[in-house]
């Protein structure tokens, strides 16, 4: 049974094109399914977390976080009563914007369309323009056609300037809530914590696996090192060195386990104090889902640890320089030679020079190069690169 606070399917606020519904599924269920079938969700299981594809088969990548973060999201909002349809849409969509190699593609891409003044790029306004523009699956209209409440929250993050322009195209739409400061759903706000909760555990066995951080560095990080403890304490046998993964295990699940418990406690007791009954009353409260004070305090530690020894060890830092090279030189490759990209995106690249002066014809040429570059996977931009350039950085 779903709280009084918590999205109900028959009270959406509907989708841009207007559908007929489904016989037997709601339109989070439909919205769901929409995303699982789309091409932008199978691209991520070559797309990085944090080790790039090429380096193992068993790191995690794009789309296994976003199962783990459904999994998590999904536990929760059962218990809180939301709505796990839409929670699950949004865990599984809230990465379709990624670009190849991780936050390195996304800043280097970023930081080309910043040199020619094109406003950027974000990986959660592309996750939305996957969902709104760029899938072709449908006669009728571009994009999937999610639901409202489904898009908001694909769309954790959004400045100012970037609200201002999706309200230009969609008054009262997904980025109002930014320039009136609202709060999304609880579902929305859910996701956004479930996606933490996910990568700094399962970064950490990555890094162990991978060999660049070790147990013992992380015997000074408090949230794993008191589940160790405990999960050593009644396991004696984990204390052994051929049960060291075993012990890592134990110790995840355990220290995943505490999170979403207290996610849980800390986010009723929010609702209660703010005296929530209602979906408006979640939108004009201040954010709701929440770990508790403790809890934040050890999270943000292990965070701290994760990008010292982790995000910042110099074997990733090695890998992210050669990926902005790749991603720089494919966007200028691209930018030159539009031809040199698969024909649709050539297309549009192309058209841009019909459509008036020579800036706005750039424009147009520099967006279409970004979202052919965000849309790639980690091996074909390796092979594209290699291909435009003659030169093999990550093969």
């Amino acid at each position: 049974m779903l709280a009084a606070y918590a999205c109900d399917p028959a009270a959406t606020r509907g989708r841009r094109f207007a559908e007929q519904a489904a016989p037997t599924r709601t339109d989070f269920q439909r919205d769901r399914d929409r995303i699982v079938h789309s091409t932008a969700f199978r691209r991520l299981v070559y797309k990085t977390q944090v080790f790039l594809n090429h380096e193992g088969d068993l790191f995690r990548t794009r789309l296994t976080h976003s199962l783990e973060v459904a999994q998590l999201a999904r536990s929760m909002a059962r218990t809180l009563q939301l709505n796990e349809d839409l929670v699950e849409a949004i865990a599984l969509a809230h990465d379709l914007g990624h670009t190849p190699f991780g936050h390195a593609g996304q800043d280097e891409l970023n930081d080309c369309m910043r040199q020619r003044q094109r406003g950027g790029f974000e990986h959660n306004l592309q996750s939305l323009r996957v969902v709104d523009e760029l899938e072709e699956r449908y006669p009728q209209y571009n994009g999937l056609n999610l639901c409202f409440e489904t898009r908001e929250g694909i769309l954790k993050h959004c400045s100012p300037a970037d609200a201002r322009r999706l309200e230009a195209v969609e008054p009262g739409g997904v980025g109002q809530r930014f320039l009136v400061r609202l709060q999304p759903s609880l579902e929305a706000q859910l996701c956004n914590l479930a996606d933490e909760i996910a990568y700094n555990a399962h970064d950490i066995d990555d890094g162990v696996r991978s060999g660049l951080i070790t147990l013992s560095q992380l015997e000074g990080v408090d949230l794993f090192q008191r589940f160790r403890e405990s999960a050593e304490a009644e396991h004696p046998s984990l204390t052994s060195p051929k049960s060291s993964r075993r012990l890592m295990y134990e110790t995840i699940r355990r220290m995943l386990s505490a999170q979403v418990y207290d996610v849980i406690a800390a986010t009723q007791s929010a609702i209660e104090q703010a005296h929530i009954a209602s979906y408006d009353d979640v939108r004009r409260a201040g954010p709701l889902v929440q770990f508790g004070r403790d809890m934040q305090q050890a999270s943000s530690a292990l965070k701290s640890f994760l990008f010292r020894h982790l995000y910042r060890h110099p074997q990733v830092m090695q890998t992210t320089q050669q990926a902005k090279i790749m991603v720089k030189e494919l966007f200028e490759a691209y930018l030159a030679a539009p031809n040199e990209m698969q024909a649709g995106f050539a297309l549009r690249a192309n058209a841009g020079e019909c459509q008036g002066p020579s800036d706005a014809a750039d424009a147009v040429r520099a967006r279409v190069v970004s979202d052919y570059l965000a849309g790639m996977t980690d091996r074909f931009a390796a092979r594209e690169h290699a291909r435009l350039t003659g030169k093999q950085l990550l093969l």
